[in-house]
């Protein structure tokens, strides 16, 4: 049997466990580190957008001004892990990722804010890659074999992308001028902004 001591840190949470921490603690800082474009696109509603791109340049002091009793949330939870990583080696261990993304939230009856409808950043991927795929394949028959290199090439990006949670793929088309929105996340108009957290009671509800 695991002693408490030694357990492992539940950084999990439910959609429905964060409808009920909502609607107990108003003042609970919801993390969504998707692009704005994204966020645009559907939030949770109260929820701060900081992209996990400009996370990661200012993870430490991100970090020290949050503390813990943090919830971060994306598409899957896939960024939002990337995101808690991050944070956790600069000594921020109390963060959750919500489970199901911003989707999940919805589905349980979480209530969310849209505009402007979009792709999310993760189905762009698929297609792109699978489309280089089916491209590679098919320009390996008809046109040279060489060709069937693109697709492995993109298999072999993949698995290094499951090996190291990263997406390359995904950094790239978040720099393209459809995923851009009206105005982007700064240093100074995100991370500045955010509240502090309050920590008491939160994580016991």
């Amino acid at each position: 049997m695991t002693s408490p001591s030694t357990a492992p840190a539940v950084t999990a949470l439910a959609p429905e466990a964060l409808r009920t921490w909502i609607a107990g603690h108003p003042d609970l800082v919801v993390i969504d580190v998707r692009s704005a474009a994204e966020f645009e696109s559907t939030h949770i509603k109260g929820s701060y957008n900081v992209p996990l791109p400009l996370l990661s340049e200012h993870t430490d002091e991100l970090a020290a001004k949050l503390g813990s009793g943090v919830v971060l949330v994306c598409q899957s939870g896939a960024r939002a892990e990337q995101a808690r990583q991050r944070l956790g080696k600069s000594g921020m261990d109390g963060a959750y990722v919500l489970t199901g993304g911003v989707p999940g939230f919805a589905a349980a009856g979480g209530e969310v804010v849209k505009g402007k409808n979009r792709w999310d950043l993760e189905r762009q991927v698929r297609l792109a890659a699978g489309s280089l795929v089916v491209l590679g394949l098919v320009g390996g028959r008809f046109v040279s074999p060489k060709v069937r290199m693109l697709a492995g090439a993109i298999g072999t990006g993949l698995t290094f992308s499951a090996a190291t949670n990263t997406c390359a793929m995904g950094k790239a088309l978040s720099a393209m001028p459809w995923n851009k929105a009206t105005k982007e996340p700064t240093r100074e108009s995100a991370i500045l902004q955010l509240p502090v957290p309050a920590t008491d009671g939160v994580a016991a509800a």
